[in-house]
C-alpha cells in the first residue's frame, strides 16, 4: 500500500528526527496550526513565550509552513503596562496586591503567520504580527511589524527587501490556493509548484482556475 502523508504524525521527517510536523505535538488551544507545518526543533510550544490564558490571544500558523531552529513567537503576556508610573508586573509574584488589568496591557491581538512561509533559524516574531502567505524570513531577523504575502524580509527590525515574483503571479497564488487542496491533487501539482519556469507555472496555473 502507497504511504500517504500524514499531518497527524509528527515524526515523518526521512531526514531528521526533529523535523517534525508541529500540529501533532501542540496542545494549548490558544495555538492553532496548519497540516503539514513543521518546526526544525524540539518541543515548539516552548517556543511560544509569555503565552498567558487570561490574555487570551492566539497564534495562528497555517498550512506547510516551514519553521526554522531556535525561533521564538513573543506573545502579548511579554508587555507591560506603559500608562503607569512602574512597568513592573506585580501581579505575576506571589504576595503582591495586584491585579492584571486586561484593559492597561498593551494588547496587539492575534499573531498570525500565513501558508507557505519559510521562517529561518533563530527569528523572532514580536505579538500581533501577521505574517503573508509565501513570505520568507531571513535567519536571526526580528519581525515587529506585518510582512505581506510574497515577501522576503530580513534584519532586526526585519525590512522587505523585495518581493519574491511579480505582481500578476502573486496575485494568481493567492487566489489558487494550493495548499487548501487535497494530498492526491497536491501530490500531483508538485512539479508545478517546484517549477523554476515561472512563466509555465502563470500559464499551469491560469488553467485551473
Amino acid at each position: 500500500m502507497k504511504n500517504i502523508p500524514n499531518p497527524e504524525k509528527a515524526s515523518s521527517c526521512l531526514n531528521s528526527d526533529k523535523v517534525t510536523y508541529i500540529k501533532p505535538t501542540v496542545k494549548n488551544k490558544n495555538i492553532v496550526v496548519g497540516d503539514f507545518s513543521y518546526f526544525a526543533g524540539e518541543d515548539f510550544e516552548s517556543h511560544v513565550t509569555h503565552h498567558y490564558d487570561f490574555i487570551g490571544d492566539k497564534l495562528i500558523i497555517g498550512k506547510f509552513c516551514q519553521i526554522g531552529n531556535n525561533v521564538e513567537f513573543i506573545m502579548n503576556g511579554a508587555n507591560h503596562q506603559l500608562n503607569a508610573v512602574s512597568t513592573f508586573p506585580f501581579y505575576i509574584f506571589e504576595g503582591w496586591e495586584q491585579k492584571p488589568n486586561i484593559k492597561d496591557l498593551p494588547n496587539k491581538g492575534d499573531t498570525v503567520v500565513g501558508n507557505d512561509v519559510w521562517i529561518g533559524q533563530n527569528v523572532t516574531i514580536l505579538p500581533g504580527v501577521h505574517i503573508g502567505d509565501g513570505a520568507i524570513i531571513g535567519a536571526n531577523s526580528v519581525v515587529a511589524k506585518d510582512i505581506p504575502p510574497y515577501s522576503v524580509a530580513v534584519g532586526n527590525p526585519a525590512t522587505i527587501k523585495k518581493k519574491r515574483f511579480d505582481d500578476e503571479l502573486i496575485d494568481l497564488l493567492i487566489k489558487f490556493k494550493w495548499w487548501d487542496k487535497s494530498i492526491e491533487e497536491i501530490n500531483k501539482l508538485i512539479p508545478i509548484l517546484s517549477c523554476s519556469d515561472l512563466e509555465k507555472v502563470k500559464s499551469e496555473i491560469k488553467k485551473m482556475l
